[in-house]
């Protein structure tokens, strides 16, 4: 059986209902025994020629056990699908709790494909395991105890027989349990590898088109998926054994009981009244036992995915927060101490003893070549990382002494990959503060020169950007950021390469925009393009993880060689491009020209939310005609598992023909025994051809779906 321990400390504050559910469940067993037995009753009435009239009333509260068990199932039913629905809503704060508390260092080095899988398909699959397979699973171990308590006042040998059956065939498959949980672990790792692979391969889409890749993708994806599927089947051979031993214990154990019950009949010991009642009460003792094979695969879904679920709770941060400290308004002032810093599983120096102290209200420029470790810096600040030695401080007090939230929100940032999300340019600005109000977001959007393009839009700013803003161009982006960072307010401003993806002409109405911003406040810019930074009050020059130079743009210029070296890269590489204009000296116009008319940037791209409509107008009989045709290249496979699932339940109905021969047998004295061996022999086929059902039709269609996923 597939029940893990730490997937039920997830059930914490849910437990009560859980248990409401499953004695809701054991209540439905007991009508579901009180109408089997009354049906006994009815049927040995029958043997004994009592008439019909006297069997009215019988009948009728019969038929009412019959809907008041169907009632009762509903309301188990849906009781259990709100508490699982409960417990997943609890698990996604969780891990959504876990994946903020990793923050970005963690999925620096894991791909983000993981948490995905984590936070939305495996916490889906849980839905079943929560709601149909765990209570079922206690109601399948309780039953045939209740039942038991019943069944031996009326024979207590055949329920002697029923009980070690049932709890024989519902424990048996435990045997399996560490193959299980080897394979299922194999299942949830190539899980999530093929969706990784796929998210990579979906943001990535035009880079893949644009280098003619895509067929070597898929190629890729094609051997993802084909690991799936063979992890999946591994998973399913464990599955299908565990079937096979429940078809067969269920099978032996009621032969068994009417082979006993037979026996006893014939011997005098008990009437056939007493045996038809017991043998129909029996029934129900293996029901759960059913519910529950039907159910395994949900269990293996459920257990399969929880390890993806495991590996994000389990994961430590690289930089631990610490208890609050109270939020209060530091001084504006930043230091780094001899500060050194490697990435974690690299030997490599990013910075080595750097030391630099910015002032309350001093503009800071940080320049250098790529991979110098510009950006570091701004890393290591909002505490993303921590260094291998040294000290930052934010106020002349050491950030490890100050909880995230208190040193985060002294900071605004607006960086070279603005992240936009998908929702409104209102809602987008509103990120920059906890409390928005629509006037304040409209003031900043003016601070950002934004907000006449904004008004410009048919929705204006209730317009849906789209994910990662891709309905505006990079400098309408950009303003948004800065309009965030504005509203934001915070004392200490830093621009990581805030300029770096725009064009000359859009370049100065953001600066103009950012120098807006930076009035007053303490600023950090950290750029490649050395416009941004000549009216800094100081640039510092890194090279090698340390500060080589420091100084105005006046000084450097005349007295720093690798300052130059840098102006003079970026002045021929903009001449090579045919951008002539770069540093302020050589503008052909004046900034507030450029500003005044730039030019209109076209208005945002529409485009197809999703493709779902067409799904929508499908009817039923043309996704059946869809699916047919999906399966014509498993047509044998699919003939196979027909005349395998024809052939068990012929079976099942050999087994229930050959049990009331044999009760038939035994009221006309005649031998019975004949029937039990065919008894014997057509259970254990039963437990067969279902298995070999099962297995069939899984391969069929998980084979269909590995090459769906990369069709």
């Amino acid at each position: 059986m597939y029940f893990n321990w730490r997937l039920w400390r997830f059930t914490e504050g849910f437990r009560a209902r859980i248990a409401v559910a499953v004695l809701i469940g054991l209540l439905g067993a007991l009508i579901g025994i009180i109408r089997l037995a009354l049906l006994g009753w009815l049927l040995a009435a029958v043997f004994n020629n009592q008439p019909i009239n006297d069997l009215l009333l019988t009948v009728l509260i019969f038929i009412g056990t019959i809907l008041l068990r169907g009632i009762i199932e509903h309301w188990r039913t849906m009781i259990a699908h709100e508490t699982a629905a409960l417990i997943q809503r609890n698990l996604r704060q969780r891990i959504y709790e876990k994946v903020v508390e990793l923050g970005p260092a963690h999925f620096g080095q894991h791909r983000t494909g993981d948490a995905i899988v984590s936070l939305v398909d495996s916490v889906e699959q849980l839905e079943t395991y929560f709601g149909q397979y765990l209570p079922q699973l206690f109601i399948a171990f309780f039953t045939p105890v209740l039942i038991t308590g019943f069944t031996f006042y009326l024979d207590e040998y055949v329920a002697v027989v029923m009980l070690f059956s049932a709890l024989f065939t519902l424990i048996a498959p435990m045997a399996f349990h560490n193959w299980d949980k080897k394979n299922s672990l194999a299942r949830s790792k190539a899980y999530k590898l093929f969706a990784a692979d796929f998210l990579d391969s979906l943001q990535g889409l035009s880079t893949l088109k644009s280098f003619g890749q895509s067929k070597t993708r898929l190629k890729l994806l094609g051997k993802r998926a084909h690991q799936l599927f063979q992890s999946t089947m591994w998973v399913l051979a464990t599955n299908a054994a565990a079937r096979g031993i429940t078809d067969a214990g269920i099978a032996i154990g009621a032969a068994i009981a009417l082979g006993v019950g037979a026996w006893r009949v014939s011997t005098g010991e008990a009437n056939l009244q007493i045996l038809l009642i017991v043998l129909m009460m029996g029934t129900e003792v293996f029901r759960p036992l059913r519910d529950l094979r039907a159910l395994l695969h949900n269990g293996m879904i459920g257990q399969s995915a929880a390890f993806a679920i495991f590996n994000i709770l389990d994961a430590q941060p690289i930089v631990k927060d610490i208890n609050p400290t109270g939020f209060s308004r530091l001084p504006a002032t930043l230091s780094f101490g001899n500060v050194s810093f490697s990435y974690p599983g690299s030997k490599t120096l990013i910075h080595n003893k750097i030391n630099f102290q910015v002032e309350a209200g001093e503009r800071i420029g940080i320049v250098g070549k790529s991979g110098s470790g510009k950006s570091t810096i701004l890393k290591l600040l909002l505490r993303f990382y921590k260094p291998n030695s040294g000290v930052i401080k934010l106020g002349g007090n050491d950030i490890t002494k100050l909880d995230f939230d208190q040193v985060r929100r002294q900071m605004a940032v607006v960086s070279q990959d603005t992240y936009l999300f998908h929702g409104s340019i209102l809602e987008n600005i509103g990120f920059g503060s906890t409390d928005p109000n629509k006037e304040d977001i409209r003031q900043a959007a003016i601070a950002a020169n934004i907000d006449e393009f904004i008004n410009s839009l048919p929705h204006g700013y209730n317009t849906i950007v789209g994910e990662r803003g891709i309905r505006l161009s990079g400098g309408q982006r950009q303003r948004i950021a800065i309009a965030r960072a504005i509203l934001r307010d915070a004392p200490i401003l830093i621009l990581d390469e805030a300029l770096s993806s725009v064009d000359a002409e859009n370049e100065w109405v953001i600066q103009e925009a950012l120098d807006r911003l930076m009035k007053g406040r303490t600023s950090l810019v950290i750029a490649h393009r050395l416009s941004s930074v000549i009216q800094c009050d100081r640039i510092l020059v890194i090279k090698d993880g340390q500060i080589a130079n420091s100084g105005s743009h006046k000084k450097l210029s005349e007295h720093s060689q690798l300052y130059q070296e840098l102006m003079s890269e970026q002045i021929h590489g903009r001449l090579k491009t045919g951008q002539k204009n770069y540093l302020p000296q050589t503008l052909l116009k004046s900034r507030t020209q450029i500003i005044q008319d730039p030019p209109l940037i076209s208005n945002p791209i529409e485009i197809q939310d999703d493709d779902l409509s067409k799904a929508e107008n499908l009817s039923w009989w043309q996704v059946f005609k869809i699916l047919l045709e999906k399966v014509k290249p498993w047509n044998k496979k699919l003939l196979l598992t027909l005349f395998l699932g024809v052939s068990r339940v012929i079976a099942f109905i050999g087994v229930g023909v050959a049990g009331a021969l044999a009760v038939i047998a035994v009221k006309l004295n005649d031998p019975y025994l004949p029937y039990l061996y065919w008894l014997a022999v057509l259970a254990p086929i039963a437990g067969i051809f279902h298995w070999l059902e099962s297995w069939i039709a899984h391969d069929m269609a998980f084979r269909m779906l590995t090459e769906m996923r990369i069709e």
